[in-house]
């Protein structure tokens, strides 16, 4: 599957940073574990995830770095001060239904921080709830840009599409005067994919057009004569589902992967296997591979779980944002969302920055190349962009 999380089209709004970002001092959460509160009461935070259904691998990933997170900002203690994290794992089954009756019942046990949101559709039910019961929400791998800016008790610990498409454009310099073609399935990832890649390139400057095909499209040699009578700058593919193997075997034979520069998403590590031998020949947009970085987080990560995956990171940094609303904020919401607002940390991709303006987390992406073929191959870092360099318009904040 290539871009799955490339799902939502952006709200546009003048880019704005926090005039005062009085908590931004570069560091880890680990360096203070004062608490707060109740010091004889756990720190309840409940993890709703996918356990199960389509998003599982995704949220395995999450939560092991959640886990691996949590022990690297407590110095291996799992406490803020004299005060356990104490964790609540709920399977949501990337069900919204599931999600919304799973935080209602936390909250109605006295959990006050939330995590989790694997699926986009899930965050954007759980947001609400949020809001509704003051607090804290911190979503995960879960890419819709609505996540961002959706109420003050609402936080992300991933990335957002926004910063995929800015990451794909970095690959074509200045847009302005150049040709860009998406190719997608018809349906409402494939909308949603055109629709971002015009809000990004388009609006900078780039003529971008479409070929579509039928999801049920097994034979793909007419959509690549398209491709290639349009001459396109840049072809940016979304695709998802069992056909991308053949897909791919198309485009690569038919010439289009050596006629221009051909972008997509680097997914989880288990999906590379489906470019076959166009995978070295396909330049990658990436959120993190294993290797793409080399922090200290990103040292502490790869100790716990061996090799990093793409949802890793999500769940660490998930737990260093737990810990520090839980040491600045004790058993107040409202503090810990302060303590998060405009706070900058160092990361398994490098540093991390919580916009205070609409809780958009600015942090590093990655231009990528595989090379090798199958199961043997291995993703390397082209470039970096700093969390500046993809950073989201800001929107005002709904609630």
């Amino acid at each position: 599957m290539t871009v799955r999380t490339t799902r939502r089209a952006f709200l546009s709004a003048a880019t704005m940073m926090a005039a005062a970002l009085a908590a931004t001092a570069c560091g880890s959460p680990q360096d203070t574990a004062t608490g707060g509160g109740d010091s004889a009461a756990p720190v309840k935070v409940g993890l709703v995830y996918s356990q199960s259904g389509a998003l599982a691998s995704y949220g395995k990933q999450y939560i092991e770095g959640f886990k691996a997170g949590l022990d690297f900002a407590t110095k291996g203690t799992g406490k803020v001060g004299d005060r356990k994290i104490e964790l609540t794992e709920v399977d949501d089954a990337g069900d919204p239904a599931k999600a919304v009756s799973a935080a209602k019942d936390l909250i109605g046990k006295g959990t006050k921080i939330i995590a989790g949101s694997t699926a986009s559709g899930v965050a954007l039910q759980v947001a609400p709830i949020a809001a509704q019961n003051k607090v804290l929400f911190i979503s995960g791998p879960a890419a819709t840009d609505a996540v961002t800016g959706a109420n003050k008790y609402t936080f992300r610990s991933g990335r957002q599409s926004y910063q995929d498409v800015v990451t794909a454009k970095s690959f074509i310099g200045d847009p302005t005067g150049k040709k860009v073609v998406v190719f997608a399935q018809d349906g409402a990832f494939g909308d949603a994919n055109e629709a971002a890649v015009k809000a990004v390139i388009g609006s900078a400057g780039a003529t971008v057009s479409s070929v579509r095909a039928p999801a049920s499209a097994t034979e793909f040699t007419p959509f690549a004569s398209q491709i290639k009578a349009a001459k396109p700058d840049l072809l940016f593919v979304a695709w998802a589902g069992t056909t991308a193997p053949a897909m791919w075997q198309t485009l690569d034979q038919q010439g289009v992967l050596s006629s221009t520069t051909v972008v997509t998403g680097l997914d989880i590590r288990a999906s590379w296997p489906t470019f076959g031998a166009a995978g070295a020949k396909i330049s990658f947009l990436s959120h993190y591979f294993d290797g793409a970085s080399d922090t200290e987080a990103s040292k502490a990560l790869k100790a716990k779980v061996n090799t990093i995956d793409l949802f890793h990171p999500d769940g660490f940094a998930a737990a260093q944002m737990v810990v520090r609303a839980a040491q600045e904020g004790g058993d107040d919401v409202d503090k810990m969302v302060t303590a998060l607002e405009g706070w900058s940390f160092d990361g398994v991709k490098g540093k991390m920055t919580i916009r205070a303006a609409d809780h958009a987390l600015l942090q590093p992406m990655f231009q990528a190349k595989l090379t090798g073929s199958g199961t043997a191959f291995t993703a390397t870092a082209q470039k970096s962009l700093t969390g500046d360099e993809t950073a989201p318009p800001a929107v005002a904040m709904k609630g």
